[in-house]
């Protein structure tokens, strides 16, 4: 059997941390009396944690210091990382463990290319490292996404030239990087925001063992 490289996104994708990323930048944006809402929300998926306080600070009009900003960003991640204590298997998204194991049965190597800082620890808490033959995460990259930086990383650490890449992503700016990448973009998500992507699916539970198959087999 021919063999791809998959590659996951984290938050939004494997897991939903991005209702947690929500709840702790709402905090600081609450501190600073600025209205942050969903749909504001939306403006931060698949963004760096620098640039996410940015669009926050932008949305209020508010100036800042560096060293405020170096206060919040670390604030925020504190607050965040209280949330994913009491993670665990629960919190992954339905359907993206068989689709997991029936890419194991079949050899198919799997990375992980994610802006998240906490990608290891949400892998572990949640069971699902061991799947894993690569992770790239916002440790391993000076690039954010649509930069294809992170994919490109996790398609080499698989021995894979990107056109044999095929990523799983549920951001704009995550399925543009893959399509940069010229790897084969699949959508999480809804179809008006994940136009871009070559495949779109709401959830994984949508995704048929044979539509992998045929994805192998391309």
């Amino acid at each position: 059997m021919r063999t791809k490289a998959f590659i996951f996104d984290l938050d939004g994708v494997i897991v939903d941390t991005a209702k947690y990323h929500y709840l702790a930048w709402q905090k600081i944006a609450q501190e600073l009396n600025i209205d942050f809402t969903l749909e504001h929300n939306e403006l931060l998926k698949g963004v760096s944690r620098v640039r996410s306080l940015d669009i926050i600070l932008e949305l209020g009009n508010v100036q800042a210091s560096q060293e405020d900003k170096n206060k919040w960003l670390v604030q925020k991640n504190d607050e965040y990382l209280s949330y994913l204590v009491d993670m665990d298997q629960s919190e992954i998204l339905p359907g993206v463990i068989p689709v997991l194991e029936f890419l194991k049965q079949n050899n198919q190597p799997i990375a992980l290319g994610s802006a998240s800082k906490n990608a290891r620890p949400i892998l572990e808490k949640t069971g699902i490292i061991h799947f894993f033959d690569a992770i790239v995460d916002g440790n391993d990259v000076s690039n954010a996404k649509p930069d294809p930086e992170v994919f490109l990383i996790a398609a080499k650490h698989l021995n894979s030239n990107p056109a044999d890449a095929i990523v799983f992503e549920d951001s704009v700016a995550g399925v543009q990087a893959a399509n940069i990448a010229k790897m084969i973009s699949i959508g999480i998500g809804e179809e008006k925001t994940l136009h871009e992507a070559q495949y779109i699916f709401e959830d994984f539970t949508q995704i048929t063992t044979r539509f992998i198959q045929e994805l192998i087999n391309k």
